[in-house]
This record gives structure tokens, C-alpha cells and sequence, in this order.
């Protein structure tokens, strides 16, 4: 049996943001192996994060983010549990990536569910029209307008957006990740994004 030391809890801590008890039944797990230790954490992550999601999020900051010489603003509220998080420079920093987001991606909506079911129908209705007048069989239409509709909300829903700043991830990834890291839920309250000239 490996000792699990407390400079092995504090170098995972360092790397994870998880408290002492996640971190050395973690190394306990992985036998001391800290890099096992981070992929056993993070396949427990989701999870960890999916408990928070209960939690009321009444604190938080409004981050604002101004573009292209003043042609382009964003305000987005990010809500978290604590005054004292909200306070951190890593959350405000992050409340302000997701005000970029905003920016460079212009969505519509924060997530799916926030889409009116008039607007996805018309969407889906959209996508069949054009799988017919490319004559694909019927029995296969459905699914290609499941594609597209994944595509349509990728673009215009923030949690579905490919992350600016890592390709590798959604904004609901990101997310995710900052709820591990912080120890708290995290929502994003509202958004809105302003262009010069458009009212």
C-alpha cells in the first residue's frame, strides 16, 4: 500500500481545485499516482457537478466585454452560490471569457431548452423541406434533420457553442469544469449583446 503524503493531497489539490478528502481518496485509488488520481477526479466530475446543479445561485458577477474599437459590447450575469467566489479574480475572469463568447459568437439563446418549440419546428420544417428537394429517402429525413438541428444549436445556444478560447470543449464543458473547480453551482443568468447601429 502507497503512502499517500500531504505534498501528494497538496500537489493534486493545486492541480484540481478539489478539497483534501476528493484528492487523497483519489491517490488512495490511484496508488499515489497523481495523474491517475486527475482522470480518476475528473471521470467522477460529472457527477460532482451534476449534485450541485440543485443549488440555489443567488451571488455572482455581471462581466462586460466591449470589441472591435466600441462597435461590438456584451453584459452577461454568471451566477454562482457565495459572494466570496464570485469575488475571486479566476471567477471574474472566467465570467469575462463567457462575455467574449458572447461577443465573438453572438448566440441567441443560453441553452436548448430556451429555444420556443415554435422556432424548432419551423427549424425542422426548414431541414425536411431541403432533405426532399434533394429527393433523400423518407425513411432517412428524420435523422438528417436531427443533424442539422444539432448544428442550428451550436450556433445559436451558449452552452452548445465550441468554447473560443479551446476547441476541444463546449461552453457547458467549461462550465461543468468551473463548478469542480469552484465547489459550487454556476448558471448563467442572462446575456445580451449590442452592435452599433442595430436597434
Amino acid at each position: 500500500m502507497t503512502e499517500i503524503t500531504a505534498a501528494m493531497v497538496r500537489e493534486l489539490r493545486e492541480k484540481t481545485g478539489l478539497g483534501v478528502l476528493d484528492c487523497r481518496d483519489a491517490l488512495k485509488e490511484a496508488q499515489g499516482d497523481v495523474e491517475k488520481a486527475i482522470e480518476i477526479l475528473r471521470k467522477k466530475g460529472k457527477a460532482v457537478a451534476a449534485k450541485k446543479i440543485a443549488r440555489e445561485t443567488s451571488q455572482g458577477v455581471i462581466a462586460s466585454y466591449i470589441h472591435m474599437g466600441g462597435r461590438i459590447g456584451t453584459l452577461i450575469e454568471v451566477n454562482c452560490e457565495t459572494d466570496f467566489v464570485a469575488r475571486t479574480h479566476k471567477y471574474q475572469q472566467f465570467a469575462h471569457d463567457l462575455a467574449m463568447q458572447v461577443a465573438a459568437l453572438n448566440p441567441v439563446y443560453i441553452s436548448r431548452e430556451n429555444v420556443p418549440s415554435g422556432v424548432v419546428e419551423k427549424e425542422r420544417e426548414i431541414y425536411r423541406v431541403q432533405a426532399r428537394a434533394e429527393d433523400k429517402p423518407e425513411k432517412v429525413i428524420e435523422r438528417i434533420v436531427d443533424g442539422k438541428m444539432e448544428r442550428f444549436y451550436e450556433t445559436v445556444c451558449l452552452l452548445d457553442q465550441t468554447f473560443i478560447k479551446d476547441s476541444e470543449k463546449r461552453v457547458r464543458d467549461l462550465i461543468n469544469e468551473k463548478i469542480q473547480e469552484f465547489g459550487e453551482n454556476i448558471r448563467i443568468g442572462r446575456f445580451v449583446r449590442f452592435t452599433l447601429g442595430e436597434s
